[in-house]
């Protein structure tokens, strides 16, 4: 007998063009099978697409390097035929008496004949839909089995115009699939449009009766206090006779390593007609006081797995199906205050603050390791809400999962684009996809795929659009809320009555459907095209009351530039050239990029007529490296202003803000905080900064000092210490405040910095401020600014990199395996000033409530973003051994006193590698970065990474003032 389950066909796959092949689909699966990787078969890339797996096989160059993309054939020009594939496959199954087996495929693009052992059968189409076929009756005898898959690329691939554009020729909208392989303002058009297998395909070997698309739902009354898990499933029998069923529903959590809790175990029994298809609704399962699931920011995301059987008399366990699950409401409505959308979480509300996301990589090269990357960088962010744009995908369960476990909400568009459905230049097509009925088939599998998820919390008709009138009709239909999720207030303390149909009933029913992302509590709420800017802006502007009329931005956009090492990694030396900058004649500079910048999307630095070259305000750069690194600090300054500019007016003139975007699915040039390589840029870590839950920030528009509070509980025996630090190392300004108290969600402002104003004041200087607790110096929040007077500039930060001041770091390193846990203790040894107090140590109140310790000698802790992976790096760093760790001190000498300015990491191979040659190690996760430190004070830096085979790991320190680069032994 096989065991019960589902096994994946991930590996051994071929594919050839399919106008290559001379024999057909059944003869493939029967008496020609190809047996190794020979012309005109290759070996394949499943999940992926056709373009990823001629890349693999360096039959087309890479599309993402440098103009290479323009050197392959578009679908376009090519015809479709070019870009149609065989896929092939064969995997092992021999089935006992009474099991059934079904072939899946969890998506494909965009339509597929599946050949199997000489039997053909015809997969219907749509990007964004499963296809499950009941194969028990063709299986070979023996159990060897041949697999063929011919896969059509979309109906209608269109055409690029000359000038490119929003969707290209938009033709693309006509099919129900991704809109952004046409390209865009940020995207290069992907030649094969996706083609492919492009989800996971799997077998699933049950026994008669099979588990269909379980539903979990949960309600909450008396504050949360008692909690009901809601459960339909739909049950199929396969076999010829009266299935009698024992279900059975268990409910358990890990309390810690190994050690599991069983909270419920029901069993139900029922008998199902022979092939006959039921749904069942489980008697809804009492729970007091469960741990509820929390937002990034807002508490721990606390996971429940819950684990569903079926039993059939005389055969024994026929099928099972598991998912976590997280207990938590999720609501909104238009607040009355600002006009913008407000959430709430468990009652709750929750202060917006996200970005917007395309997917992973354009050519669906889709892991779960990427995906943890991908997730855990937006939590390290401190970000709490993720926004799937329409023109992208329905994102895959694996994504899900991390935003389950990191605490990103999520905001999952179905396939419309203003762009591509209606609103484009030119008008596009105006009654949306061809195939309405289609559309609607795949948004309705796609929210069984992912409703069971806590970190999904809204549906969303589409992009700057609704849908057409009838899919936006029936999607409101569908995705009707319970009469419970209706409500706003909580403490109902009756159960649901029997009256009301049970939540688990619905398709959905626990989520709000928007029919667009600039309607109904967004942007202008009406449709009006009132997202955005999407370009450089003066820092001050962000906190002005004027600069955004509404009250949730959906869009709001900026730079993006990569470190050098990232353009020289995907770029060749003519893409190395910085920017002309051309002077016009208001005074304003125009930068003039090199083609391959121009083709990979740059977004320039300067806005004429409204903004100054903010590169060129630290100095002309003499070369990629002096103008990568300047645009760190630019990205450092933009993307902290943009978001404390909106938590400044958290509740009285916002509600949330979504940046556009936070990453490239390919080597792009805007608008992301980490590349496509997975380095992190500076602004990556402005974000982290302003986003952090407790935060002190300086008012750029008013000089005023501000504490802002998200968190449900309230800040007291607080302090704020604000220090001011000139270019020679000396501190003209120290200023200490009164004990504050801080309501929970609230933007208080406290004090206004007098120093700009005093007799004298520097030019340049830094300001460092910190947040702490007055009965024990430990730190909340630490803020540290570059400013110059108004209408100067930093070029006087020039001169100040040849002030190199002394540094010691103690390094102590765990290693277990390839998994690599550093921490680095950085302290600026120039001599520190007798007023300055205990606080330049640095010992920071953890989130969790603990404190990092900084002269702790146990193993230190992992950083925010790992703690929820369900114990599994508490387990890691449990099995790190004395043995396996190494303490060293190293020292850098200085050339003054002074503050260590723009300080930060990078990992590396330590290898012999040609001159230019890319050797950073990614991706790596650190706690801080780009970080800078005055006399005296002492910074530690966590850093995690995975070393690949074969690899000794160096870690490099570089910094304003510390250029040249350091290894740290």
């Amino acid at each position: 007998m096989v065991e019960i389950g589902r096994i994946m066909l991930d590996t051994g796959w071929l594919a050839a063009r399919s106008t290559e092949v001379e024999v057909n689909g059944v003869e493939l699966t029967t008496t020609h099978p190809p047996t190794q990787p020979e012309s005109p078969w290759m070996e394949a890339v499943v999940p992926g697409t056709v373009l990823g797996t001629l890349v693999k096989n360096k039959l087309v160059p890479d599309p993402f390097y440098g103009l290479e993309n323009e050197s392959i054939i578009d679908i376009a020009d090519s015809g479709r035929e070019h870009y149609t594939f065989w896929f092939f496959t064969t995997f092992d199954c021999k089935l006992s008496n009474n099991q059934h087996v079904d072939l899946n495929f969890r998506a494909i693009n965009y339509s597929a004949e599946v050949y199997l052992n000489g039997h053909k059968e015809v997969l219907p189409k749509g990007m964004f839909r499963r296809h499950s076929t009941d194969i028990t009756n063709i299986l070979h005898p023996d159990g060897q089995n041949l697999l063929a898959v011919l896969v059509y690329p979309p109906d209608h691939p269109g055409r690029i115009p000359p000038q490119g554009g929003q969707g290209g020729d938009h033709e693309i909208g006509k099919d129900v699939a991704a809109q952004y392989v046409e390209g865009w303002d940020w995207m290069t058009p992907i030649r094969d449009r996706n083609t492919g297998i492009w989800d996971e395909v799997s077998i699933t070997v049950t026994g008669p009766v099979k588990i269909v698309d379980p539903h979990l739902a949960s309600t909450f009354f008396d504050g949360y206090k008692r909690v009901y898990l809601h459960s339909t499933i739909e049950l199929v029998n396969k076999s010829a006779g009266v299935a009698e069923c024992s279900l059975n529903i268990q409910v358990s959590t890990e309390l810690e390593e190994n050690t599991f809790l069983i909270e419920h175990l029901e069993t139900q029994h029922l008998s199902i007609s022979p092939d006959a298809n039921i749904h069942y609704t489980f008697p809804q399962l009492y729970f007091y006081k469960p741990n509820l699931w929390w937002p990034n920011g807002m508490g721990k995301q606390h996971l429940y797995n819950v684990e569903i059987t079926v039993d059939v008399q005389g055969y024994g366990e026929s099928d099972t199906w598991s998912h976590h699950f997280g207990f938590r409401k999720i609501e909104s409505h238009i607040d009355s205050a600002t006009g913008g959308r407000l959430f709430k979480v468990n009652g709750q509300p929750i202060f917006i603050r996200g970005g917007n996301w395309i997917l992973s990589d354009g050519l669906l090269r889709l892991s779960k390791e990427r995906y943890k990357t991908d997730i855990r960088f937006h939590a390290d962010m401190n970000f709490n809400m993720m926004r799937c744009w329409g023109g992208g995908l329905a994102e895959r369960p694996e994504f899900y999962h991390y935003c389950d476990l990191y605490g990103l909400l999520v905001w999952q568009e179905f396939w419309i684009t203003g762009d591509c459905d209606g609103r484009g230049d030119p008008v596009s097509n105006p009654n949306g996809p061809l195939d309405h009925e289609l559309f609607l088939l795949c948004a309705r599998d796609t929210i069984k795929l992912l409703r069971n998820h806590p970190s999904l919390a809204l549906w969303v008709g589409g992009n700057e659009q609704v849908p057409p009138p009838d899919i936006n009709a029936a999607l409101k239909n569908d995705l009707q809320l319970h009469p419970y999720f209706m409500k706003s207030n909580d403490s109902d303390t009756s159960a649901i009555t029997p009256v009301l149909k049970d939540p688990s009933q619905y398709l959905d029913g626990t989520r709000v459907y928007i029919q667009g992302s600039i309607w109904d509590g967004f942007a202008d709420g009406k449709g009006d095209f009132t997202d955005g800017p999407y370009e450089i802006q003066n820092p001050e502007d962000f906190f002005k009351h004027d600069y955004y009329k509404y009250g949730f931005n959906p869009e709001v956009g900026n730079v993006g530039m990569p470190v050098a090492a990232t353009i020289r990694a995907t770029m060749p030396p003519e893409g190395w050239q910085i920017p002309l900058f051309k002077k016009l004649s208001n005074g304003y500079i125009e930068e003039v990029p090199n083609p391959i910048w121009n083709y990979h999307k740059y977004i320039p630095y300067s806005k004429p007529g409204k903004v100054h070259d903010q590169i060129l305000s630290y100095g002309t750069p003499k070369d990629l490296d002096d103008f990568c690194l300047k645009a760190q600090l630019v990205n450092y300054v933009q993307y902290r202003a943009l978001l404390e500019g909106w938590t400044s007016q958290m509740w009285s003139k916002y509600t949330g803000v979504l940046i556009w975007k936070t990453q490239n699915p390919w080597t792009g040039l805007r608008g992301q905080f980490y590349d496509h390589l997975h380095d992190q840029t500076a602004g990556f870590y402005g974000c982290r900064s302003a986003a952090e839950p407790i935060h002190v920030q300086l008012n750029l528009a008013t000089y005023s000092i501000e504490v802002v509070n998200t968190t449900s509980e309230e800040l007291s025996n607080v302090a704020i210490e604000a220090s001011v630090w000139d270019l020679e190392g000396e501190c003209p300004y120290y200023k200490t405040s009164e004990k504050l108290t801080v309501s929970p969600k609230k933007t208080i402002s406290t004090f206004e910095m007098k120093y700009p104003k005093s007799k004298n004041p520097k030019p340049v200087y830094f300001l460092l401020l910190k947040l702490y607790d007055v009965s024990d110096y430990r730190i909340y929040s630490r803020n540290f600014y570059w400013l110059h007077l108004s209408g100067g500039d930093y070029k006087l930060l020039e001169p100040f990199r040849e002030k190199r001041p002394p540094l010691k770091i103690t390094s102590l390193t765990f290693i277990k395996g390839s998994t690599y846990e550093m921490r680095m203790h950085i302290q600026n040894t120039s001599k520190k000033p007798n007023s300055y107090t205990a606080l330049y140590k640095n010992n920071f109140i953890r989130r969790n409530g603990s404190c990092d310790e900084s002269d702790s000698s146990e193993p230190f802790h992992l950083l925010d973003g790992e703690k929820h992976e369900i114990s599994l790096y508490e387990k890691i760093r449990r099995n790190f051994s004395r043995e396996h760790s190494k303490t060293k001190v190293y020292e850098v000498n200085g050339t003054g006193k002074g503050v260590a300015f723009f300080l930060h990491f990078s990992v590396h191979a330590s290898k012999e590698h040609k001159k230019g040659e890319d050797t950073r190690i990614l991706p790596v996760h650190y706690s801080d970065n780009y970080f800078s430190l005055v006399p005296g004070e002492v910074m530690t830096v966590t850093i995690s990474f995975e070393v690949p085979p074969g690899v000794t790991p160096r870690v490099t320190l570089h910094g304003w003032n510390h250029h040249g680069g350091r290894t740290i032994p």
